[in-house]
């Protein structure tokens, strides 16, 4: 970078700036935000595009210093709308924003896709004044489209690498590239989706803080979907107090969307949760059986160290609890059926520049182009279209209404109300699966890296419209603990 004073800056400050950090140095007069979108750009031009070559950035807003430029204008005037006032952020690429940029899944079949306008999402991030950066690459259809798909990997954006380990340690999916972004210093934050797992596991597996929240909270309107039941977006940062802020700027009733009429408390302030005394008091059960099953005896003691910090802070932590059902299996008809109508009905309202109007397109579409488009086959896609798309079938029917009744009812109340639980804790985005057919909310945390330095996340999980009580639990463990650090991208793999 030629500016001397804004290199050293790129380097040494901003891969560890929090929104707080650039809101405090905006305020100041020691940066501006057009400043901070260039120092942005320069580490992604650095780092996402050569050297490690993480590709996680699949497109920059061409208007970025523009916006950038005029909220610093606007500061001038008037002062700052609040505290993400010219902070860069990445969007992941099946979230709508009515600009120059593209909305493609990560799909080629979607390349060329402009949407008309923003996604309810964008809309408020514009409205407090942050500024879209850019695209975040991602796992094709949010990996939706075949079983063995890597995580990270789309035909529109290749693969995106983990900065803690590129090409050693999974990057997690489907919010890969908005995972690696943010751990990578590439934007002061991401906004992430989540089917199942999808914001969770790129944020454990990146060693920051992904939230996931009730489906209702967030409006789904001007997202590319997977399900009506499940699909909801959130945010991804450094820290809890920026995954809060984030998350505050988010929760306004759409009337476009019923599931966020459901919210009893629009507009909330989150950062009025991050107490450090967060954990004191707190009930909250450890999940073991099959969850702590699934990762190295190392690990595992890692988690083990967790549960001690949060016994240490007040916590009162019950060692083991059995969540009913989480040892059988579970099917995922409710997915499978739900998608074809719900992308069928975003497809149809693209512009005509876009050939891809309905699923049977889009599976003929990479049939046609099988050598770019089917590395991995489609065989997801495929399941999906045999549906009739009208959701009357007595499969999907009764698969929905076993799904709600085993994750909520008989599920995580019935556990959370017999032990009197405030929260469940679970390792990385192991347990993942029983809150994404709830509709219910969960929270990740760094929690440390193994000796190769492979991250490893600590998420808690509440009942529905409780992110409250998880960002005051999550905040009490990450201010005890502060495990995060940043990747060193010198040096692959190796914390700096």
């Amino acid at each position: 970078m030629n500016h001397p004073k804004l290199s050293k800056l790129v380097e040494d400050w901003l891969p560890n700036a929090t929104i707080e950090d650039l809101q405090a140095a905006m305020e100041n007069g020691e940066v501006t935000s057009k400043e901070l979108v260039l120092m942005y750009l320069h580490r992604i031009s650095q780092y996402d595009k050569k050297g490690p070559t993480l590709n996680s950035v699949l497109e920059v807003n061409p208007d970025a210093v523009f916006i950038a430029a005029a909220l610093d204008l606007e500061r001038k005037k008037s002062g700052a709308r609040g505290p993400l006032h010219g902070i860069p952020v990445l969007v992941k690429d099946n979230i709508d924003t009515g600009d120059n940029m593209h909305t493609s899944a990560g799909s080629l079949a979607l390349e060329h896709h402009v949407a008309a306008e923003d996604s309810a999402v964008a809309s408020q991030l514009r409205a407090a004044g942050a500024v879209i950066l850019g695209k975040a690459n991602m796992t094709e259809w949010a990996n939706f489209m075949t079983e063995k798909m890597p995580n990270g990997y789309s035909s529109r954006g290749g693969q995106v690498l983990n900065p803690y380990g590129p090409g050693q340690f999974d990057v997690g999916g489907s919010s890969s590239g908005s995972g690696s972004a943010v751990a990578a210093g590439f934007a002061a934050a991401a906004i992430g989706t989540e089917t199942s797992g999808s914001i969770l596991s790129p944020a454990s597996s990146n060693s920051i803080v992904g939230i996931k929240p009730t489906v209702g909270l967030i409006s789904r309107r001007g997202i590319i979907p997977i399900s009506f039941s499940q699909d909801t977006a959130g945010p991804m940062t450094k820290t809890v107090t920026d995954a809060a802020i984030l998350l505050s700027a988010l929760t306004e009733v759409d009337e476009k969307d019923p599931a966020t009429q459901a919210n009893p408390s629009p507009g909330i302030s989150f950062t009025s949760f991050l107490l450090k005394e967060g954990l004191n008091g707190m009930r909250i059960g450890v999940a073991r059986d099959p969850y702590f099953t699934y990762f190295s005896d190392e690990e595992g003691l890692i988690m083990e160290e967790a549960i001690a910090s949060l016994r240490e802070q007040g916590a009162e932590v019950l060692g083991s609890i059995d969540i009913p059902f989480a040892k059988d299996s579970w099917d995922y008809h409710t997915l499978f059926y739900e998608f074809k109508p719900s992308l069928n009905a975003y497809l149809r309202n693209t512009s005509s520049s876009v050939p891809i109007k309905s699923l049977k397109d889009l599976i003929a579409f990479n049939e046609n182009d099988s050598a770019r488009m089917l590395q991995y086959k489609q065989t997801v896609l495929e399941e999906s279209e045999k549906h009739s798309g009208t959701l009357t079938e007595e499969e999907y029917i009764l698969s929905r209404e076993k799904d709600l009744y085993r994750s909520r009812e008989a599920g995580l109340d019935a556990v959370m109300e017999e032990h009197q639980l405030d929260a469940i804790v679970t390792p990385n985005n192991f347990g993942a699966g029983i809150p994404a057919k709830a509709g219910y909310p969960s929270i990740t945390v760094p929690g440390g890296y193994t000796k190769e330095g492979k991250p490893v996340g600590v998420t808690f999980t509440a009942r529905a419209f409780e992110e409250s009580t998880l960002i005051q639990i999550a905040y009490g463990y990450e201010q005890a603990t502060k495990h995060r650090k940043a990747p060193n991208m010198q040096k692959k793999g190796v914390n700096s």
